[in-house]
């Protein structure tokens, strides 16, 4: 059949079980836009305040059901505004398919207006990307593009596509998508060196991160972690990859880790890795690193063995089916003594918040309810700053794919569209965002979006009028001098928040968090809670940068 460039990306997103997109329309995409209007019946187009924002719910999207997001914005400033939602799923390894629209071919290239070479500014930050430059090959372009995103190491893709060639006609034959490629398998004496190594451990370590939920491999790991009677840390991407109600698990392990993960790693006689790539603020000081024992890493990636710390057995490949082999040919093994010491040191170093006065409001109050008032069920996206951390530390996930934050390339501003993201991909689940005040004001024209189209999502500011973390590193290290950081905001969130047609309510001290925490759940449309907590709470524990991980610092 016969169709425009325009129809053919309805017809390929189709193919690809896309049902939403989110995007801004502009001069260069409006040939697409005008096919989404034809296809509106069985593709939903949100359209958000901001191509950022766009970009995020996309993510979220990704993040809340493992499918391939999709975004869709304009030339110019509307290419160039994805730019951050694009480079954080990037980080994060984030499937997701960047459409956007350029001049007509023949201007390509002359400074035309709103012309960018998005190509050329996204190419470090895609795992690939293309720019069509033939209505016949834009079929296999975008069949290719989605391939990319879902394969090996996922993560985002963009494809330029300029005006004409969307208006341009050629023949078009439907296709059904071919299964994702699978990462081979490692060979054989690859296993034999891991049981090896794995039966001869006293005292092990499992280090689980984001690789472990993009591989759908939570159901086995659990199975290999019983089979190996050892305790489980896990990363912030991997937040719910393990259920925290085990008692297996101890938390984070890094600079806002916990400090029986420290002492763990301080002590064990094998660190096992499982789909994460050390970044640096798990490490600390990579010198200091888990230095007294052996290292095995289980990655998809090559290119993350050796990168940041020397690893002594490495095991490339998808971690669903590498687990599933060593569980295969793996004994049960036991260590009841070091499994007691753990249970020992959770109960002597547990997280706990101090506030100066009785009445004070405190995160991990705040969020220890939320927790017990959704049964630990809701779905959390999160901002960057304090409130990130605390709501990685307070609220217990049990399940993958319940926690979506800016872990790498950490996104101030990225919560809330990413709660649009995953609100809209699971109708069926409480989406709360935690955000800080300054996160909040560089996303919340966002609002907007989330009124209009009635997504039920509760955005949870963690009022503090400071920029939290900033400010928590300039007490640590600057001697208290408070750069730009006290901003002592002017702005009323409640507000705000009505103006734009979302339900405010605020918290001011603790008897009422539970109140407005109830009276926030059971409302059926987008909600904003304004709870006002002191500026001078901290995050702890934490790792200065450049010490070793295993010496937290527990009080300020």
């Amino acid at each position: 059949m016969q169709l425009t460039g325009a129809q053919i990306v309805m017809e390929c997103l189709l193919e690809q079980g896309v049902d939403t997109v989110f995007g801004y329309p502009g001069g260069a995409v409006l040939n697409i836009y005008d096919a989404l209007y034809e296809y509106r019946d069985r593709i939903r187009h949100i359209r958000t305040a901001h191509e950022q924002g766009a970009a995020h719910a996309a993510d979220g999207y990704a993040r809340a059901t493992g499918k391939t997001g999709v975004c869709i914005a304009t030339s110019g400033p509307g290419a160039t505004n994805l730019v951050t939602g694009i480079a954080t799923a990037y980080m994060d390894s984030v499937p997701m398919v960047a459409i956007t629209g350029n001049v007509n071919l023949n201007l390509l290239g002359l400074d035309s207006f709103q012309e960018v070479d998005i190509t050329g500014i996204t190419m470090p930050i895609t795992k690939h990307n293309f720019i069509v430059k033939d209505v016949n090959h834009l079929a296999e372009i975008l069949r290719e593009a989605f391939q990319i995103a879902q394969s090996g190491r996922k993560g985002p893709v963009l494809v330029d596509i300029p005006k004409d060639v969307t208006a341009h006609t050629c023949s078009f034959e439907p296709c059904v998508p071919p299964a994702p490629e699978k990462a081979t398998m490692p060979p054989e004496e690859k296993f034999v060196q891991a049981v090896e190594l794995l039966s001869h451990a006293q005292k092990p370590f499992i280090y689980c991160g984001g690789g472990v939920i993009a591989s759908e491999a939570s159901p086995i790991l659990k199975e290999f972690v019983e089979k190996m009677d050892a305790p489980v840390s896990c990363s912030l991407m991997c937040q719910g990859g393990f259920d925290q109600e085990s008692p297996r698990y101890m938390g984070m392990l890094g600079m806002h880790g916990t400090n029986t993960s420290a002492l763990a790693i301080q002590n064990c006689d094998l660190f096992i890795a499982v789909g994460t790539r050390f970044s640096d603020r798990v490490l600390c000081n990579a010198g200091l690193f888990a230095r007294h024992c052996p290292i095995l890493q289980i990655d998809i990636d090559a290119a993350e063995f050796n990168k940041n710390i020397e690893v002594q057995l490495k095991i490339r490949g998808d971690a669903q089916r590498i687990l599933e082999e060593i569980c295969r040919r793996l004994e049960p093994q036991e260590h009841k003594e070091w499994m007691e010491q753990i249970q020992s040191w959770k109960a002597e170093f547990p997280l706990m918040q101090k506030g100066e006065k009785e009445e004070d409001v405190l995160p991990q109050e705040v969020l220890e309810t939320l927790c017990r008032l959704t049964g630990g069920e809701a779905l959390i996206t999160t901002d960057v700053g304090q409130h990130q951390m605390w709501a990685a530390q307070y609220y217990t996930y049990k399940h993958p794919r319940q926690f979506i934050s800016s872990g790498g390339l950490g996104t101030m501003g990225f919560g809330l569209g990413a709660a649009m993201g995953a609100q809209i991909a699971c109708p069926e689940k409480q989406v709360i965002n935690i955000a800080g005040d300054g996160s909040f004001h560089m996303n919340c024209n966002e609002l907007s979006t989330v009124s209009s189209y009635g997504i039920p999502v509760i955005e949870l500011v963690m009022n503090n009028s400071v920029l939290g973390m900033v400010r928590q590193w300039q007490k640590l290290f600057y001697g208290w001098r408070f750069s730009q950081t006290d901003v002592e905001g002017v702005t009323d969130f409640c507000k705000l928040a009505e103006a734009f047609g979302v339900k405010a309510l605020r918290i001011l001290r603790r008897e009422e968090i539970e109140p407005v925490l109830k009276e926030a759940l059971a409302w059926r449309g987008p909600v904003l809670i304004d709870c006002r907590i002191s500026k001078d709470l901290n995050v702890l524990p934490m790792v200065p940068a450049g010490a070793s991980v295993e010496e937290p610092i527990l009080e300020m």
